[in-house]
């Protein structure tokens, strides 16, 4: 972009990535002088990423593909207290094992994503909790706590929300800020990191910080944060009817994050393409000018390079082969997900709701049951023309399974064990 000399702000912005920056001048110009080390925060509060930190992930792999450090700042300390950005109540407080599982399953989902080492421009991570588990509260307050002003505080979008709803914001979650603000300090000092980065909800926290080390030790720092990345819908990226889409594939199957790509709304597809994949942006522009049913081309490549990314190159064709037997060949497409049955439960025949409530093809009982009403439950392609139907192994497909769809695009096999 016009204006940038560092090829970090230029494909950055190019690409649709920024939303706020502290000094945006200043920062390309620390940039165009030699490699910069940056860091972004992810709290231990669930197994797994999903694809709402997509974005803050994949500007960790631009900031690496054009030459700086990415560091990776695992919570383990803040998860305790809990980020109350973007709540409207108290995080469910976790204990260690907790918070351990949860670390250790986060961790995982930078492996395709970026590369570690120690070589000038490798990855590596960092825990918070090296550093705050060792601070004594009346002194950390003496030394940091009195450059905080609560008057400022109360004016950050994430504490006014909470109050404007009449949601309570416990002194714990109050003081995560102050701590956030001391980490950035902390990298600063022992990594030279000189830019924090995050979502729209995090600049306060951010500013908080740059300002916190030129008080007290005279450094220049940086933010810098990415538009709240929604669907075309206005739904929060990451969360759809049938639950989070996990970038792990323990929590959700690469078929089931190739079919998330695939559906992708007409409007979304040139935005996803700049933000969610490496295609140079020339290729881009030649999918997203593609209109009608060639945009579905676009769509696939969409699919297919967000998996390789998160996958492999070869489990994404993998899924996309299973796609196009399913949908383009109106084969059962080996590659569904699977859900193991014992064959004496279905000797004995279970409910088809039920099949479809435990294949994850509904989000309950009653939900499964108003499919079937509604005529989008299927059975080997067949519509199930009753909710009080038993599936048996009478049912078993020449493959020697069941295929369950729910609506067009969403499909499981059952496989007795």
């Amino acid at each position: 972009m016009a204006g940038f000399r560092s090829e970090f702000m230029r494909v950055l912005h190019e690409r649709g990535f920024v939303h706020q920056c502290t000094d945006a001048a200043a920062l390309d110009a620390c940039a165009t002088a030699g490699a910069i080390s940056a860091y972004i925060g992810f709290d231990c509060t669930a197994p797994s990423l999903h694809v709402g930190s997509l974005v803050q992930i994949m500007m960790l792999r631009w900031l690496q593909q054009t030459g700086h450090r990415p560091i990776v700042l695992m919570g383990g300390g803040t998860t305790r207290i809990g980020d109350p950005s973007g709540r409207d109540e108290t995080r469910k407080l976790l204990d260690d094992a907790a918070i351990g599982a949860n670390k250790a399953g986060i961790q995982r989902c930078f492996e395709r994503f970026l590369r570690f080492g120690d070589g000038a421009s490798d990855a590596f991570m960092v825990d918070n909790d090296d550093w705050l588990k060792e601070l004594s509260y009346i002194p950390f307050l003496r030394d940091f706590g009195r450059h905080f002003t609560v008057n400022r505080m109360l004016g950050f979008e994430s504490v006014k929300l909470r109050l404007e709803r009449e949601q309570p914001l416990t002194l714990l979650e109050f003081n995560y800020m102050v701590l956030q603000a001391y980490d950035f300090l902390e990298l600063a000092r022992r990594h030279a990191c000189a830019l924090q980065m995050g979502g729209s909800d995090q600049w306060g926290n951010i500013v908080n910080g740059v300002e916190l080390a030129r008080r007290i030790d005279g450094r220049t720092l940086f933010g810098l944060t990415t538009p709240l990345i929604t669907l075309s819908t206005g739904a929060k990226m990451g969360k759809t009817a049938q639950g989070a889409v996990w970038i792990d594939s323990d929590l959700l199957s690469p078929y089931d994050y190739y079919q998330f790509w695939r559906n992708t709304d007409d409007s979304d597809v040139g935005r996803f393409l700049r933000l969610f994949t490496d295609l140079p942006l020339a290729e881009i522009a030649r999918l997203e000018a593609l209109a009608g049913a060639e945009l579905n081309e676009a769509k696939k490549r969409l699919a297919f390079e967000a998996t390789r990314l998160c996958h492999g190159e070869s489990v994404a064709s993998g899924a996309a082969e299973t796609a196009r037997e399913t949908f383009e060949g109106g084969g059962a497409g080996c590659g569904l997900p699977v859900l193991e049955t014992p064959r004496g439960e279905l000797e004995a025949g279970i409910p088809a709701f039920q099949l479809f409530l435990r294949a994850q093809l509904a989000a309950s009982g009653g939900a499964a049951k108003r499919l079937i009403r509604g005529g989008g439950a299927r059975l080997n392609d067949v519509a199930i023309d009753s909710e009080t139907r038993t599936v048996t192994l009478a049912d078993l497909n020449a493959d020697g399974a069941i295929k369950l769809s729910a609506g067009k695009k969403r499909h499981a096999l059952v496989r007795p064990v």
